[in-house]
């Protein structure tokens, strides 16, 4: 089984990975040695290798899942058909659904299908390769929605300094509209880097250490957190600006939004293209209209600015306020570096592509801002607690008719596109942290309808909790925002400095100053916001950085502890005591010859499948099936129970990839191939599909036989550890409860 789902603590991450999302672990040389010491020890005991293979009972080559590429997608849907392993199952859910549940259960299951789907039965993620004209919308909705928040956050800190305050919205905006070119251009260096996808998690880890890489993950998630409540609290102020009779209901409104966004998610929506793109392309449109024909009507008075209403300061003009403000207006740069994340989704050539439409999203991204900020400036307006600034820009211009409509109808829609953004995003960090060990493993794990299921429920309760607890306000969340999204920055952009000093290729001193000054501006932010803001809600956000990375770290030292105790040690592998030979290999060879000279077994009547009629030893035919993710000692405790009840035994991994699959191939020989192997390389991405469907499989080949599936499973002391290991054994046993002489068994081992 793959590291995905595996029930143990081992795989911290290694270096010679051969992709990022690589899931099974390195041996080094002195795993590898004792590996083969193991294996001649093995070589002892047990039979000959061949002879094992002689006695199976069944062929185990059933046929292969599609690579990723054969896979395409359809038009609006994310999941593609894909034909089973050894033919269409009958009977079971492939995600591990039982079929025949107690009543409360079926209830539950009955709607939990109506609301999130049914569980996908051999179906594939399918990843669509966008072009620069769809990414760009589909990418960029969180960076450019933020100009609807973030220049009023601006200018809701500057009006309570009063009229004299405002004056320095041009000179702040101007600042800022630098720090997004600088930043911009940063990121530009990032995507040269990593072509793979290089996250602010990714990159900090990798040049700046663990603890830092932290950091920037509690920035992310901090970010990702507030990008729903922020960008669902600024819709929702869309909506009422346009609709004030629903002012009193925006906690719940808004609160059934968030709900609709987690449902959407758990069902696997994908972001299609046309779809998506739509309401990005929209707000852009309106917003460059509504800037067009404000600058119209400011020409025909010669550019002079409209008074603004009289006001009466509140905080005295320092220098104080005018760094608030210029931290709070900065959060309009949120989501910049979304398309330095996905650099894989791009049609080739991947990075060149990544860097154009990251230059577009940029130059449109300062146009927005800085149109917005003109005509704000052009037109006198000033924050209201009734309406927002885009909403009173918008009446100036277009009156209440349609344009009017339609600019407030896409605002909204944006504004819950990137929160949806988040849900993307968030998942695959919290992945990346499983990952590594850092976070509980049940992040690594597909739901049934595909989704990062545990991820995405984990942010709609933390997202509907701030925006509850806000009261739907998007002022008061601006100050917890700015400190999360500026330490992401500041921690990638200077680990991108130690990246270009380390590796001094060709332009790696314009590389290197491009991420030194945005790594410079970000901090200044980043401190800006945490001092200017700390009593308004930024202590919020730098304690709730603090327990990540304490919690973090007490995660990975449980799981390092496992892993040591796992690892492959001289003298403590366990190996049969005595001499293991397979069953007659004439017996193995006549099922074998049987069940070939009959090209469509006979598939059990029901009757038949109810009534097992073994009542003797000799009328039981069995076949044991060991699941194994890597060669530790866990695993190597199962092949030993398995062998030593001298049965045919056949080893199972399940593979993520091809690559992955060839390397446990490599650790298997170096083993010594002493029992037979089946890989199975699985567009899933999870365990329990492939695996029920496999062993499903290989019943229907032959039905006769009892299956013995025999699982390594780790069994640790407090009752807090048990949170962070899988109960694969369990799953499983739900799954293949409704096949007859199937038997799910563990093999503890203690740490």
């Amino acid at each position: 089984m793959s590291n995905t789902d595996r029930d143990d603590g081992g795989g911290a991450q290694q270096g010679g990975a051969p992709s990022p999302d690589a899931l099974l672990p390195t041996l080094d040389e002195e795993q590898l040695g004792v590996l083969r010491w193991v294996g001649r020890e093995w070589g002892r005991v047990s039979g000959d290798p061949e002879a094992w293979r002689r006695a199976l009972p069944v062929d185990p080559d059933l046929g292969r899942y599609p690579a990723p590429s054969e896979i395409l997608p359809v038009r609006f849907g994310r999941f593609v058909r894909v034909s089973p392993v050894g033919g269409q199952p009958s009977g079971v859910e492939a995600t591990g659904e039982d079929t025949r549940p107690s009543r409360l259960g079926r209830v539950g299951s009955g709607v939990r299908h109506v609301l999130l789907g049914a569980p996908l039965r051999s179906t594939a993620i399918a990843y669509e390769r966008m072009r620069k004209v769809v990414a760009l919308p589909v990418l960029s909705a969180d960076a450019l929605s933020s100009v609807a928040y973030g220049p009023e956050a601006m200018l809701a800190v500057l009006v309570l300094g009063g009229a004299s305050a405002l004056s320095y919205s041009v000179p702040v905006a101007a600042t800022i509209v630098f720090l997004m070119l600088a930043v911009g251009m940063s990121y530009r260096q990032t995507i040269r880097a990593y072509p793979h996808g290089g996250g602010s998690y990714i990159v900090a880890t990798a040049n700046l250490g663990r603890v830092p890489g932290l950091a920037a993950a509690a920035g992310l998630m901090t970010d990702y957190i507030l990008t729903v409540a922020v960008s669902v609290a600024s819709g929702m102020a869309a909506v009422t600006s346009a609709i004030p009779s629903l002012e009193p209901d925006i906690v719940a409104i808004g609160v059934v939004v968030i709900a609709v966004l987690l449902a959407g998610n758990l069902r696997g929506v994908r972001q299609a293209g046309v779809l998506f793109a739509a309401p990005t392309y929209a707000f852009v449109l309106a917003v460059f209209v509504l800037v067009a024909l404000g600058l119209f009507d400011a020409a025909d008075r010669g550019f002079q600015p409209v008074a603004a209403p009289r006001l009466t300061a509140t905080e005295g003009v320092d220098v104080l306020l005018v760094l608030r403000a210029f931290a709070s207006g900065s959060t309009a740069m949120t989501g910049i570096e979304a398309i330095s994340n996905a650099v894989p989704a791009f049609r080739p050539t991947e990075w060149r592509n990544a860097r154009t439409t990251l230059t577009w999203m940029v130059g449109l991204l300062i146009a927005l801002f800085a149109g917005t900020i003109a005509l704000v400036h052009l037109d006198g307006v000033v924050p209201s607690a009734k309406e927002t600034v885009l909403s009173q820009l918008a009446h100036r211009a277009f009156g209440p008719g349609f344009l009017y409509v339609f600019t407030q109808a896409a605002t909204a829609a944006i504004l819950l596109l990137a929160a949806n953004t988040a849900y993307n995003d968030f998942p695959r960090v919290l992945f990346l942290l499983a990952r590594d060990n850092q976070a509980p493993r049940i992040f690594l794990r597909l739901g049934d309808r595909l989704a990062f299921s545990n991820g995405i429920i984990l942010l709609s309760v933390a997202a509907a909790a701030i925006y509850a607890a806000f009261d739907g306000r998007t002022a008061p969340l601006i100050p917890l925002y700015a400190v999360g999204v500026f330490l992401a920055f500041t921690l990638s952009q200077a680990g991108m400095v130690v990246h270009w000093w380390r590796l001094r290729d060709r332009h790696w001193r314009k590389s290197l100053a491009f991420n030194a000054t945005g790594a410079l501006l970000s901090a200044i932010v980043f401190i800006t916001a945490g001092v200017t803001k700390f009593t308004e809600g930024a202590w919020f956000a730098v304690l709730v950085v603090g327990l990540f990375i304490l919690v973090t770290t007490r995660i990975r030292h449980h799981y390092d502890v496992v892993g040591k105790a796992l690892e492959l040690h001289p003298h403590a592998v366990e190996v049969p005591s005595r001499t293991i030979t397979p069953p007659r290999s004439e017996d193995g060879a006549k099922r074998t010859n049987a069940q070939t000279s009959s090209p469509e077994p006979e598939a059990p009547t029901e009757a038949q499948s109810e009534a097992e009629t073994e009542e003797t030893p000799e009328e039981i035919h069995p076949l044991s099936i060991v699941p194994i993710a890597t060669l530790d000692l866990a695993g190597m405790r199962a092949l030993a129970y398995a062998a030593s009840l001298q049965q045919p035994v056949l080893a199972l991994h399940i593979s993520p990839s091809e690559d992955e699959a060839q390397r446990f191939r490599e650790y298997w020989r170096e083993w010594g191939d002493h029992l037979p192997l089946k890989i199975v390389v699985s567009p899933y991405r999870t365990i329990v599909a492939p695996l029920v469907n496999y062993i499903e499989s290989l019943h229907h080949q032959r039905p006769d036989l009892t299956l013995t599936v025999i699982l390594p499973e780790i069994v640790v002391r407090h009752w807090r550890h048990r949170l962070l290991h899988n109960r694969l054994a369990a799953r499983l046993r739900r799954a293949l409860r409704p096949l007859p002489k199937i038997v799910v068994t563990t093999v503890p081992f203690h740490v």
